[in-house]
């Protein structure tokens, strides 16, 4: 079986060069030489290293959704202004909407802290495959999960102990679909502070038009702080923490790119599923993607229509709105890039290949033969219990009075329990009270009201289609149908106008004074257990499929691994650090088409439409670009670049991660794939497939010449160019870089 340490001469055989999000600990094993031959100019220590400082100290996970990295000796962090977007909010009122207008702190003082953000950084990573390995052998289904979750969690606790210390965190992932196992070790700050962002139109520029879409005029930053103790250790908030000293920063160039420039990306991409088969290929195009999206633009839509009407519910939403609105294109898109790829046919191809191979030998049949047939049978179990999760999660679960129920139920069973003691109930009541003020803050009435109206219709009518006939119909709408005519609106009214939940002084009052009797009578707390109860009767056999699944995954990675010697493979993205390298390059979109590799300020002044919310641009930033005033900021022919396209292999969680080039310094921020090739996650497609990001350049502009944020500018190591003031960069890098 081909393992991942295969040697570095193995590497690129069969696989397109740009393709692959590799593990940072075998890039000296695996991609090294051909990293080099395509400009790299570090050594493979100074970008994964244990023992000493290297690229990936100058890399967080952000919050445990994006990416960001360290840009100063004082903590600084770049990443995406939708990777900041929901902290910016946070902060905002329509007094102070620095969401929309924008923000740059001019001292520390001014900086603000952000309630529940984290950052972490990696330690280091081990392969404890044989440790767990052992204990599985003959295992399968849920036994088989059962076991490696004992034994994952074992390793876990044992290094955890090693360690002692609360602000070390200790994972174990599985890889290749149950068949490798790593553990990681992070250090995490819960000490972040929002330093700087551009206005959302600048941060939004093409808003959901633009999303997924090249050419790009995005400019999507932000900018946050590390804070620590003044040992320089992990600690809660405090007003005498301090900017945290990294390990490494990244020095932040100035030269800009070109056509066909190495460009690397270290980050935490989220889920790929590459060793997706043919039968879930044709699951996701048929089944989930088109639900998901006609329960998605139900809810955006409604939203779309009280944000528009009310300015205070619009930046209450604006978070909601843009997280939902980005799936909702992603799984658009990925339909039709499957569809136009191909990607049935070609998985099919694939799976006949190995079915050939497994014939040829006896011992495989023994151990490979029932693989297709699993599959298929695991995807046909699976089919009605994915439904029924879409609908209960972008249905039921989307109205966010249910969901407030939903919460609050392990509240009531530990306030309820005659052994709760008065220290632990007075603690649980205070620990609901504050979450119940952080989801009144952002929480509307008429809009939560309206769409329950309009999910609860949409559900039904899902239900009625002839191909969800086994489906099981919630309770509540036989009620609807029997004590309020079969009306949505007058159902929704009655339970909306009594509920605890969808009233601030209604829900206090209940955790003052909680009963069980007053939670179980609640109607919106019953339509949650409607709902949630449709959906167990089918969950049972969706999970016993899902395990059919699991272990014909896991034989067919192992299998096609052995079947291709001399192939190295990756494994599939799931949050874990991962590199990715490639050039900086155009594409051809399809017949008669050529999209150039950089878009500049010219196309500000082209897009802009101030009818359009999407496409308005702040009179400061098209006062500088009509100027021309874009100072060492500037390219060879005067213009101002925006944005840059790579064809590194990313996805979502990669948002914010830097791009970086052959010398380790930051050249621009990834933000986005393209419309053309979204069927990557499932499928990578070396001749569309484009990484968007924005020019780090046009991030320093916005910065310094408009918004005059020199402070920051100073604070980071500038090279090429004529740099600004800051450190020297041979002060900070090794020599050897």
């Amino acid at each position: 079986m081909m393992s991942l340490q295969a040697t570095a001469s193995d590497f690129g055989k069969n696989k397109p060069l740009d393709e692959g999000m590799w593990l940072p600990m075998f890039v000296s094993r695996l991609n090294y030489v051909d990293m080099k031959k395509e400009g790299l100019k570090l050594t493979a220590e100074e970008i994964y290293s244990v023992n000493n400082s290297s690229l990936k100290d100058a890399i967080v996970h952000f919050g445990g959704f994006c990416t960001g990295e360290i840009v100063s000796d004082k903590g600084m962090i770049f990443t995406n202004h939708h990777c900041g977007y929901g902290g910016i909010q946070s902060v905002s009122t329509v007094e102070n909407d620095y969401l929309t207008n924008g923000f740059f702190a001019k001292s520390f003082d001014e900086e603000k802290p952000i309630d529940g953000l984290f950052v972490r950084f990696l330690q280091r990573m081990d392969d404890v495959s044989a440790q767990v390995n052992k204990e599985l052998d003959g295992l399968k289904g849920a036994e088989r999960q059962k076991k490696a979750a004992e034994v994952m969690n074992q390793i876990k606790a044992e290094k955890e102990k090693e360690l002692n210390n609360d602000s070390y965190e200790v994972s174990v992932k599985s890889f290749f679909e149950g068949n490798e196992f790593y553990m990681f070790v992070y250090e995490r700050f819960d000490d972040i502070r929002l330093v700087g962002n551009p206005p959302e139109g600048v941060g939004k520029f093409g808003g959901d038009t633009d999303n997924w879409m090249w050419p790009r005029h995005t400019g999507d930053f932000s900018v946050f702080r590390v804070y620590a103790s003044k040992d320089n250790k992990p600690a809660k908030y405090s007003k005498d923490n301090v900017p945290y000293t990294p390990k490494h920063h990244l020095p932040v160039s100035i030269n800009g790119v070109a056509k066909d420039d190495f460009a690397m990306i270290m980050g935490y991409p989220g889920s790929t599923d590459r060793y997706l088969t043919s039968e879930g290929v044709k699951q996701q195009i048929e089944v989930f993607n088109p639900l998901f999206v006609e329960m998605r633009d139900a809810i955006l839509k409604t939203w779309r229509k009280h944000m528009d009407a009310d300015p205070k519910v619009r930046l209450q939403y604006a978070s909601k709105y843009a997280s939902t609105a980005n799936y909702w294109k992603y799984f658009i898109g990925q339909t039709k890039g499957l569809k136009r790829q191909h990607v049935i046919e070609k998985k099919q191809a694939e799976e006949a290949n190995f079915n050939q191979w497994i014939a040829q030998d006896a011992a495989r049949k023994t151990e490979y033969g029932q693989v297709t047939d699993m599959l298929k049978e695991g995807y046909a179990g699976k089919r009605d219990g994915r439904v029924a999760m879409v609908l209960l999660t972008q249905g039921a679960f989307r109205m966010e009075a249910v969901m407030q129920a939903r919460r609050t139920a392990r509240f009531v069973a530990e306030a309820t329990n005659e052994e709760t003691s008065a220290e632990s109930l007075k603690a649980a009541q205070e620990a609901a009270l504050e979450a119940s003020k952080g989801f009144f803050k952002d929480y509307d009435y008429a809009s939560d009201k309206e769409l329950a109206v309009v999910l609860l219709r949409k559900y039904k009518e899902v239900l009625d289609r002839p191909e969800n006939k086994n489906l099981p119909v919630p309770g509540i709408y036989e009620e609807i149908e029997r004590e309020f005519d079969g009306s949505y609106e007058a159902y929704v009214e009655k339970a909306y106008s009594t509920s605890i939940f969808s009233d601030k002084a209604r829900t206090e009052a209940f955790i003052n004074n909680p009963t069980k009797e007053a939670y179980d009578a609640d109607m919106l707390k019953e339509l949650h257990d409607e709902f949630f109860q449709a959906y167990l009767t089918v969950a049972k056999g969706e999970q016993e499929a899902e395990l059919k699944v699991a272990d014909g995954n896991r034989l067919y990675v192992k299998g096609i691994r052995e079947m291709n010697p001399s192939k190295s493979y990756y494994p599939n993205a799931n949050s874990t650090m991962r590199l990715t390298y490639g050039q900086v390059k155009d594409y051809i979109p399809g017949d008669a088409m050529f999209y150039a590799y950089y878009t500049t300020s010219k196309g500000l002044l082209e897009k802009e439409d101030p009818k359009n919310h999407e496409f308005i641009l702040p009179k400061e930033i098209k006062d500088g670009v009509v100027k021309k005033d874009f100072g060492q900021y500037a390219d060879a022919n005067g213009e101002l670049r925006i944005a840059f396209i790579t064809n590194n292999d990313i996805t979502g969680g990669n948002s914010g991660s830097p791009v970086i080039n052959g010398k380790g310094e930051l050249i621009g921020l990834a933000f986005d794939g393209n419309w053309e090739a979204m069927s990557g996650d499932i499928s990578f497609e070396p001749e569309l497939q484009r990484c968007i990001n924005v020019d780090v350049r046009y991030v320093l502009w916005i910065m310094d010449k408009v918004y005059g944020a020199k402070n920051l500018i100073d604070e980071m190591t500038i090279v090429g160019g004529k740099p600004a003031k800051g450190k020297a960069y041979e002060t900070l890098m090794p020599k050897k870089y």
